[in-house]
């Protein structure tokens, strides 16, 4: 027997027990249209981009627009309290099955990859919207789910057809309006702990510029030439990153070196995040003896993003004992005078004030070249002001990692327990009606 089954059983005596298609009137495949007229007229079409996927609401601000022809828009046209579902993409971690609430503003209808459920007229929309919630979190649609050709598409006969209890329509509304209080309170919990979070990413942005432009130093100051470094102590020398250090390109990735017989991993743009190289998906490439010296990445090499984060950065450690790199990283080997940390940190500074964005040369997408990374110039102070500062920067990180932890934990745990407080309001694990005046989040199972 599912949990849903066992709450089914389980709920309310006086609760109604059937399918989730008895508390629907129509359930109907949505539609495209054609493209809008030249002077903007059209109607909103919701796709499942549009979903707000924590409020569970239909947002019409970014829908485009079509033009639905007039006996299109009157069977397609969403009404306030209908709710559109997801019937066909998601994706491994977001499978498709989500509904969302409908209220405006406007004229809507929603794309043919969703459909338009309509609540019958004894089931309030607001109610629906959080049984559908607490069925997405508990797997009823994932279980209907038929995927073809990498694309998933939900049976919504068979995801409808599921055992479901459900109480009158007061009691309903008191569900609800139980619901919309308590999930906006863990929903002003939740942004809180994001906006401390953002403050943390501030102040230790803050800490990495002060450091790697001398702000603390008590010798006297000049302009250092580049306008985002501003000024610097007068006896820290800034230079070119290719004076103090060799910047190389990795290997070409093509249908060639993709085969071979010498084939070994390699690092790619995705395994470098900031202070930090991923091992656990290294891909294959062909590294002929010739060929190795010139790509070999060895301990203490610094490696840098030449696109999709320009300038994106981080030391290996030797994880692998035999390692290479693509095209899409710089290694940057020190010559013997400054430390490759403090390079990362003075890119990390750049980074975090668009430096290098600002100074891509594709329309769409930034890259960081080997030669402008190479002439970047940068403040290199003797080496040991560099170790000091670099050590003061490690211990910051530290601490800011391990605060950015806890909050993100906090907010793993909000998440699970609003799913909870639904998924046991819309099944009948408890009275809402004597949940008033007690933090009811406190203890809940885990959804």
């Amino acid at each position: 027997m599912t949990n849903v089954d066992q709450w089914t059983h389980a709920a309310p005596p006086q609760w109604t027990r059937g399918r989730l298609k008895n508390l629907i009137a129509s359930a109907s495949n949505g539609t495209w249209g054609t493209e809008p007229g030249k002077d903007g007229s059209g109607v909103h079409c919701i796709r499942a981009a549009d979903f707000d996927r924590t409020k569970r609401h239909a947002r019409t601000d970014q829908a485009p627009l079509r033009n639905i022809d007039a006996s299109s828009l009157r069977h397609h046209e969403l009404q306030p309290g209908d709710l559109v579902l997801e019937k066909s993409g998601g994706g491994e971690k977001q499978p498709v099955g989500m509904a969302v609430l409908f209220k405006g503003p406007g004229r809507a209808v929603c794309s043919n990859f969703c459909a338009r459920i309509s609540p019958a007229h004894y089931v309030d929309s607001r109610f629906l919207t959080y049984v559908f919630a607490a069925a997405y979190s508990q797997g009823l649609t994932q279980a209907a789910i038929k995927q073809t050709t990498g694309i998933q598409n939900l049976d919504t006969g068979a995801f409808l057809s599921a055992s479901w209890a459900y109480p009158e329509l007061d009691e309903q509304r008191r569900i609800a309006d139980f619901l919309d209080a308590e999930t906006a309170r863990i929903d002003r919990l939740a942004e809180a702990r994001r906006h401390q979070s953002s403050l943390l990413n501030e102040r230790f942005e803050a800490s990495v510029f002060s450091a790697v432009s001398g702000q603390d130093e008590l010798s006297p100051r000049t302009e250092s030439g580049p306008t985002w470094l501003g000024s610097v102590p007068r006896d820290w020398p800034v230079m070119p990153v290719a004076y103090q250090f060799e910047v190389l390109l990795g290997k070409m990735l093509n249908q060639e070196s993709a085969h071979g017989p010498h084939l070994r991993q390699y690092l790619r743009n995705t395994n470098v995040q900031w202070d930090r190289i991923e091992t656990d998906d290294l891909l294959l490439m062909n590294f002929p003896p010739e060929e190795r010296k010139r790509y070999t990445v060895s301990p203490g090499d610094l490696l840098v993003c030449e696109g999709g984060e320009p300038g994106r950065a981080a030391i290996w450690h030797g994880q692998v004992e035999e390692i290479y790199y693509q095209k899409a990283l710089h290694r940057v080997r020190a010559r013997g005078y400054s430390s490759p940390r403090w390079l990362y940190y003075c890119l990390r500074a750049a980074t975090s004030l668009n430096v290098f964005a600002v100074e891509g040369n594709a329309t769409t997408i930034s890259h960081l070249t080997g030669e402008q990374l190479r002439a970047h110039r940068f403040a290199f102070p003797q080496r040991n002001t560099q170790d000091r500062l670099v050590a003061r920067l490690d211990a910051s990180a530290r601490t800011h990692e391990q605060l950015k932890r806890l909050l993100q934990e906090q907010l793993v745990r909000l998440t699970e327990r609003r799913q909870a407080l639904i998924t046991a309001a819309v099944t009948g694990q408890f009275d809402v009606s004597t949940a008033s005046g007690r933090n009811v989040t406190d203890g809940m199972p885990t959804a």
